[in-house]
């Protein structure tokens, strides 16, 4: 498979555009946040959410241009998650996110703070100008799930009793929520009909369910400089992700480790010994699959086009990721 960003090809002028605007967005008034604005949207990366918002856009609206309405909620979508990203790296006390250095360890927690305040602001602000009550809901709704998926994970740290279900409606807070709505707003702007847009809906949710399973696994089988940070950290805070929650159903002695948060030596080293002899990992790629499957089948009414072929292949990147 090729890395992802040659899959954006049909929407790479759009993306350009789009790492322009965001620092001329965020930073015009306030020189620190253009500093951080510059440390946060200075590199391309992958733009995962951004380009599928605006291949979406795309495969709507076939042979025509998107409007600007769409770049500007393509614009947003990234706004909001990065904001996360900054408030969960507070949060989570992480110096490092994908080997770079964190906002609040290169500022301050304060100035970390308040420049995610101040994208969740600004997302806010432009969303409303969007003019469109079904799309401000579905942004809004964004917004406020992922506030509920961090409180259910500070909620549920170290807890072995948690099932698959409840990590899957924490996933969904967290991650596919921002995909899904962001998608279905998109083809809001276009006029898709109400049929098609329950398919987009269904596309992101599913695609942003399988990406952060995957994200899960590489959390056990990745590097540390892959990660950019330790192997099984999550576990190591608290987080159970479905590689330990499956393990847990073969390996009872793994939520005694739990229960006492890896505090004895050598329990950390136990445990993932626990989940690499387990299930654990093959269950979760199972489950990965199965998502991505659902979000391929929710494209099929679309009309055959290059936007459309992207975000079908989309949905295969994400699964080799762990293969």
């Amino acid at each position: 498979m090729s890395s992802v960003l040659s899959l954006f090809a049909p929407v790479e002028a759009d993306l350009e555009l789009l790492s322009q605007n965001l620092k001329t967005l965020i930073g015009a008034r306030h020189p620190i946040l253009y500093a951080a604005a510059e440390h946060l949207f200075g590199s391309k990366g992958k733009q995962l959410r951004p380009a599928i918002v605006l291949l979406m856009a795309r495969a709507t609206l076939p042979n025509q241009d998107i409007t600007p309405r769409h770049r500007r909620l393509a614009e947003i979508t990234e706004m909001i998650h990065t904001a996360s990203l900054v408030h969960d790296d507070v949060v989570d006390e992480s110096i490092l996110r994908r080997g770079m250095p964190t906002v609040h360890s290169s500022f301050s927690n304060r100035v970390a703070v308040l420049a995610g305040d101040f994208l969740f602001a600004q997302a806010s602000w432009h969303l409303a100008y969007l003019d469109d009550l079904q799309v401000v809901k579905l942004l809004s709704e964004v917004i406020m799930d992922l506030a509920e998926g961090e409180i259910q994970q500070g909620l549920n740290h170290f807890d072995a009793t948690l099932s698959i279900d409840a990590y899957l409606d924490k996933s969904y807070y967290k991650t596919a929520s921002l995909m899904a709505n962001s998608v279905k707003a998109a083809g809001v702007l276009s006029q898709a009909p109400e049929p098609l847009l329950d398919n987009l809906y269904a596309y992101g949710r599913h695609l942003g369910l399988a990406f952060q399973i995957v994200d899960d696994i590489l959390d056990f089988t990745s590097s540390d400089a892959v990660l950019g940070k330790p192997a099984g950290s999550d576990m190591r805070q608290g987080n159970l992700t479905a590689p330990v929650l499956y393990a847990l159903e073969e390996h009872p002695g793994l939520e005694g480790l739990i229960d006492r948060e890896f505090s004895q030596e050598g329990d950390l080293e136990q445990a993932l010994e626990m989940i690499d002899n387990s299930q654990g990992l093959a269950k979760s790629r199972t489950l990965a699959a199965h998502h991505a499957h659902l979000a391929l089948e929710a494209l099929q009414d679309l009309p055959a086009s290059a936007p459309r072929q992207a975000l079908m292949d989309i949905t295969d990147y994400v699964l080799s990721r762990i293969h």
